[in-house]
């Protein structure tokens, strides 16, 4: 008997159980795991499967026959066709109950002992992100790319970003109309300081012509006064990176946060939501003090720089080429030191040097790896602070280090993007 094609199967009622990384939820047909978007623990969905896989089911809910009590109306109009918001029909603190509860369950799932009582760090949830990046539909127009499609979708509203972030691409899109047609461009990405007083715009484009751009940039400023630079980049051929290939204006910002000037250039790692900036450097740095600290993916210095105040010597270790410059001019004239690095290749040079006092490590998604960790536990730092954008990938390097002798003190979770599956952790481990 042939088997029937997924979008052709009959809708199914099914219970919604509880949240998942990734922004879905998760019921079962006939003890089989199925993923379903857009509904709510203990909702009654009737559900039509998408995709049907061995180990489990994807599937979109047709009918909400029973609403949770925590289902609100969405604030964006594009919400469950544009892919960048996943829980924007939950409220808030359903929301947070999600993430504390993902993170339990990854930590349980990775052998990692939780402490009894989480921190949590939240704030307004609205009108937070300072960086977002769109790409550009046939028309010029911006949007962000679909919930389940690569499809742009084209949008006049986005909630979560700071709102001059939207008004700054819904300019640019018509400024490229007018001014420069031939550009083309593919994406934009934009970035602002907290207050919304300066801006930073990058252009991608496929090819490398750079006619016009400069014409482009000055007639953006007439429309964004805020502007104060802007970048063409090229991004080649499959496989080939990225590359700037026109500037106007100034190549970075100051972003005030945690009591200092940050300079950030183009393209360079920044905390995203900027209403609780100040509030995790605050988390990661508060208390601690000694001789020597050492900050690695250190970025643009946002830890490393409050970390001079208390300590006699900080490193901070860095190798992105967008955020090595800035990050020894934050520094400059404290007790900080930039190493341009990768933290990999300064671990494996400075293991039998000093040993500091405080390491802190944020590392991008997919962590630290077995090597790092191996050379981390050798090192055997009184205080490691790991703060980290993905649970899976922290439970595993978590695990790693508490066999060789360090233990949780205090977990933090950080709501840095509200609306979204994403989270933010914040570990403090010490040597037993």
């Amino acid at each position: 008997m042939t088997p029937t094609p997924p979008q052709s199967a009959p809708p199914q009622l099914v219970q919604i159980e509880k949240p998942i990384y990734g922004g879905a939820f998760l019921a079962h047909i006939e003890g089989k795991a199925v993923f379903v978007p857009l509904t709510l623990p203990g909702e009654q969905a009737r559900i039509r499967i998408t995709e049907d896989k061995r180990g489990y089911a994807t599937a979109e809910a047709e009918e909400i026959v029973t609403a949770a009590p925590q289902r609100i109306t969405p604030a964006c109009r594009h919400f469950g066709v544009c892919g960048g918001c996943n829980y924007q029909h939950a409220d808030y603190q359903a929301q947070l109950a999600f993430k504390q509860a993902i993170l339990r369950e990854t930590f349980l799932r990775g052998a990692v002992a939780l402490p009894e009582e989480m921190s949590l760090l939240s704030a307004q949830p609205w009108a937070y992100r300072n960086r977002i990046r769109l790409a550009f539909d046939a028309a010029g127009n911006p949007g962000y790319r679909g919930r389940k499609s690569h499809a742009v979708i084209p949008i006049a509203e986005c909630p979560i970003a700071a709102p001059l972030l939207l008004s700054a691409a819904q300019a640019t899109a018509e400024v490229l109309r007018k001014s420069a047609p031939a550009l083309r461009p593919t994406e934009i990405s934009l970035f602002c300081n907290a207050d919304e007083t300066a801006l930073l715009a990058s252009i991608f484009i496929a090819a490398s012509a750079k006619a016009g751009f400069d014409d482009f940039a000055r007639a953006l400023r007439q429309q964004l006064p805020a502007l104060k630079g802007a970048e063409l980049v090229s991004e080649g051929r499959a496989g080939q990176p990225a590359r700037t290939i026109a500037q106007w204006g100034a190549p970075s910002l100051a972003y005030t946060a945690a009591g200092f000037d940050y300079r950030v250039d183009h393209g360079a790692f920044f905390q995203v939501n900027r209403w609780l900036v100040d509030a995790l450097v605050d988390r990661v740095t508060a208390g601690r003090s000694g001789v020597l600290a050492w900050d690695l993916f250190a970025g643009v210095g946002l830890f490393a720089r409050k970390l001079t105040a208390s300590f006699a010597r900080v490193a901070a270790v860095e190798s992105a080429p967008s955020a090595t410059s800035a990050l020894a001019e934050n520094l400059r004239g404290t007790s900080g030191s930039a190493v341009r690095a990768t933290t990999l290749d300064f671990l494996r040079r400075t293991r039998n040097s000093d040993r500091p006092d405080l390491i802190v490590v944020d590392p991008p998604r997919t962590g630290l790896g077995a090597e790092i960790t191996t050379l981390l536990a050798a090192i055997a730092a009184p205080a490691l602070v790991y703060v980290s954008c993905d649970p899976a990938t922290l439970a595993r390097d978590l695990r790693a280090l508490i066999s060789t002798g360090y233990s949780i003190e205090s977990v933090t979770l950080a709501d840095l993007f509200p609306q979204t599956f994403h989270l933010e952790t914040v570990v403090l481990l010490r040597q037993s």
